[in-house]
């Protein structure tokens, strides 16, 4: 008689992301030998915390400074429709560094503090490829991932501690003072400075309800910092916010917070034209999700989702390029793997390489994005999976039956807390009661309904796109073996690993 084996929930959903993970990280072999003469580029990674394209000069903002982001765009191309795949810090953070869905990598949630979630101990990350390619690599700043055996660096110049306004990640020049030595290094191989700024996310304390959030700004200023004040009544409401002074006033504090980094951004094309390192330099700028504003952050609208992108690379042909790509973040790691000339033979990423559309004005087969949330932190479970074509986006929340959770600092938000004192239906364009109560299916037409406010999910009239866009989070469920995949049967391939013959 057979010994049964008595398998928990636990061990499923563990079994099923390592057999993810593993049929989607990339296989060893590089397409070709690089050697430390070659010319590669040196890449220079930013990543932003918590900002959205609506506080961009680039993008559109008259009112806010941001003359050193808008020279990367004006040297380089900017990307109207890039998106990240979760709206949350750490799982977007593991998302840009593999190529992989975070449902797919097991980092989840957040990875600091009691939360701790973390990296699949077998992934290979960005890291990983660059330092096997005889690249020299170094961090600094907000790192929020885990293990570091999954994210190797050669150095780590300076770590940054999330939300403090000590941090030197609330320091852009400070940062870049310390990654001097590194950039003017004269080791012959080429380098990847993975730079990470806490601003402009929201500063502790977040329980200010009354006042508005410093966004890490303080009275005595940074070191190298020229402080670029707001005006609240100046400061653009997003259509998905209120106008009232409360929101305006924080909206003040964000753009000074944006303005700071952006000053740092500066500094760091400085040194690496001082170094004479900048024109063989691949600079890409990026965001790990929306504005820390109820409505974007830990959401899947577009708030939340579609964040700007600056790529200047040596040689352009075409400058100040505004390319109409639909990209999302796990292209990120492939991309930047094809710079260097790394790319995997067979590469297993959910993503892939818009190197070859950068210069494009309008590349084919760039139409749509997948995402997918689960966790923020430990405590606000609610997995979504999402779809987003040019026109439309469906979103299906697999917990709808639950209300809605806070992130902390958007709960205890002045915007927020000022909107439950005045007693307002309507946030922004969107009724409260839909905003905490989510239905299974949300699904909007974007051209007709760009704030995704009207649910169409339940229109006869939207009924064939509704099956067709359902087909198609469901075969991306199937691909990316996400163990949330709703309706319970999993691909053969799954059956094979947790119970082979």
């Amino acid at each position: 008689m057979k010994k049964k084996i008595r398998t928990t929930r636990r061990d499923f959903l563990k079994w099923c992301a390592a057999g993810s993970a593993a049929a989607a990280a990339p296989k060893l072999s590089l397409t070709r030998t690089v050697s430390a003469k070659e010319n590669r580029p040196n890449i220079v990674l930013i990543v932003a915390d918590d900002h959205g394209t609506d506080a961009l000069g680039c993008y559109g903002n008259p009112v806010i400074r941001t003359p050193h982001l808008d020279g990367l765009a004006a040297e380089g191309v900017r990307f109207s429709h890039a998106f990240c795949t979760t709206a949350s810090c750490s799982p977007s953070r593991s998302v840009i560094l593999t190529g992989l869905q975070n449902h797919s990598n097991g980092q989840y949630g957040l990875q600091h503090d009691y939360h701790h979630f973390q990296t699949f101990d077998h992934i290979k990350s960005l890291p990983h490829f660059l330092i096997r390619s005889r690249y020299r690599t170094a961090r600094i700043g907000k790192f929020h991932v885990a293990p570091d055996s999954v994210y190797p660096f050669d150095k780590v110049l300076s770590t940054g501690r999330a939300n403090d306004a000590a941090s030197i990640g609330r320091s852009p020049v400070q940062m870049v003072e310390q990654c001097t030595e590194f950039i003017a290094d004269r080791d012959p191989r080429p380098f990847f400075l993975y730079f990470c700024v806490d601003d402009p996310h929201r500063g502790q304390p977040f329980d200010t309800r009354s006042e508005p959030n410093a966004f890490g700004n303080r009275v005595q200023g940074y070191p190298g910092v020229t402080p670029v004040v707001y005006d609240p009544r100046e400061v653009l409401v997003p259509a998905f916010l209120p106008d009232l002074p409360e929101c305006r006033a924080e909206l003040a504090q964000y753009y000074q917070s944006v303005s700071r980094l952006d000053q740092g951004i500066g500094n760091l094309v400085r040194i690496l034209k001082k170094a004479d390192r900048y024109d063989n330099t691949l600079i890409v700028y990026i965001s790990d999700n929306g504005m820390a504003f109820p409505g974007a952050k830990t959401t899947l609208y577009d708030p939340g989702m579609r964040l700007p992108c600056i790529v200047r690379a040596p040689g352009l042909q075409k400058r100040g390029l505004v390319n109409p790509a639909m990209i999302s973040w796990t292209d990120l790691t492939p991309t930047l793997l094809d710079f260097a000339g790394s790319l995997p033979d067979e590469s297993h990423f959910h993503g892939r390489s818009f190197k070859p559309i950068l210069e494009e004005d309008n590349p084919e087969g760039w139409d749509e994005v997948y995402a997918s949330h689960t966790f923020h932190e430990v405590t606000m479970y609610y997995p979504m999976r999402a779809v987003r074509t040019r026109r439309y986006k469906l979103i299906r929340n697999l917990a709808y039956r639950q209300e809605f959770p806070f992130a902390q600092d958007l709960q205890k938000s002045s915007t927020w807390q000022s909107a439950l004192r005045n007693g307002i239906r309507t946030y922004g364009r969107r009724p409260v009661y839909a905003f905490l109560q989510r239905s299974e299916f949300e699904l909007y037409d974007l051209d007709r309904d760009p704030f995704e406010i009207q649910n169409a999910a339940a229109d006869p009239d939207h009924a064939p796109i509704l099956q067709t866009l359902q087909q198609k989070l469901h075969s991306f469920q199937e691909r990316t073996m996400d163990p949330w995949i709703a309706d319970g049967s999993a691909p053969e391939r799954w059956k094979t690993y947790l119970w082979p013959k």
